[in-house]
């Protein structure tokens, strides 16, 4: 007979959402069993009454009622053998600690509703000369491209998470805007509140803080922008350079008011996570990575330059 059990929430999950965690290692418990089990408090997290969309955090304790037909995925299938190449193909780095992605616009970090492909379904593939997968430690946005680190082992699946949750490691965004700042740098310093599945300006909201430099412009139409984000809330650049009147191209959330497309643009976010500084935990390393074809198309086609 099944028993309940307590399961600590795992470097690699820190951050996920109590439902996601569930698709994750529950698959086969539907969400609306989910949802009354957290109601009738048969499932909690540390010993308290939970909602779905609860952000879980490493070493915290998620109670587990007897679920006889909801086995757990004890491994990761291999992925398909074309999805195997296109993973290795995004590699930029990879040494004894960690593997850097070169995440594609549109692709998913994790599973979930109506998402089938996505980089933790492939991680698999990037065993290489270890025994197990490497491990998430963060999370970019499906429709930022970019830089993706992975940990390869639990060690430094540990010093990463703890480095990411603390924000002691520099990230560098580019992003295309529509419109230009109106100084050419400066600190976006509004608290930000989550609404749903967006984040907005309330002085109600969680402290966030972004840094940023115009890179080059074409007068008022557009701007190519560096993003430095001191905080880390949920799509923190996106909803800050809205703030400031210059939403980034393609945005399909955050668009100050008005959705345009441009005839001359694919229509895609142009937003890259483009460097990240990891001295802070591995000596003097700095990865950066290169731009993805729609966004150096688009540079192309505007006239504009990256200029450090």
């Amino acid at each position: 007979m099944s028993e309940v059990k307590l399961v600590q929430v795992k470097a690699e999950d820190d951050g996920m959402r109590l439902n996601r965690w569930f698709l994750k290692y529950y698959p086969q418990l539907p969400l609306s069993r989910l949802q009354k089990l957290l109601r009738t408090k048969q499932i909690k997290v540390d010993g308290k009454k939970s909602e779905t969309s609860l952000k879980l955090a490493v070493g915290q304790e998620i109670r587990i009622p007897p679920l006889s037909d909801t086995p757990v995925r004890q491994e990761k299938t291999r992925p398909a053998v074309k999805d195997e190449a296109f993973i290795r193909s995004l590699v930029i780095y990879k040494d004894d600690n960690i593997i850097v992605l070169n995440k594609p616009s549109g692709l998913a970090v994790q599973g979930g509703t109506n998402t089938l492909r996505h980089i933790d379904g492939m991680l698999e593939a990037l065993k290489f000369d270890k025994p197990e997968a490497p491990k998430l430690v963060h999370r970019i946005d499906k429709d930022t491209s970019g830089i993706l680190v992975l940990a390869r082992d639990r060690q430094n699946a540990e010093l990463l998470t703890k480095a990411f949750k603390g924000h002691d490691l520099q990230k560098t965004y580019l992003a295309l805007v529509r419109g230009c700042p109106k100084a050419e740098s400066g600190e976006i310093k509004v608290p930000l509140l989550k609404t749903g599945e967006k984040s907005q300006a309330d002085a109600e909201g969680k402290k966030a803080v972004t840094l940023y430099r115009v890179l080059d412009h074409t007068g008022k139409k557009f701007a190519l922008v560096e993003a430095q984000p001191l905080t880390g809330r949920t799509h923190q650049i996106r909803a800050h350079l809205e703030y400031i009147g210059t939403p980034i191209v393609g945005d399909d959330k955050y668009f100050g008011g008005r959705r345009e497309k441009f005839v001359m643009l694919k229509d895609k976010l142009y937003l890259h996570a483009f460097k990240i500084d990891l001295s802070h935990i591995y000596n003097k390393l700095v990865i950066t990575a290169v731009l993805p074809e729609h966004f150096a198309e688009a540079l192309s086609t505007l006239g504009l330059q990256y200029k450090e």
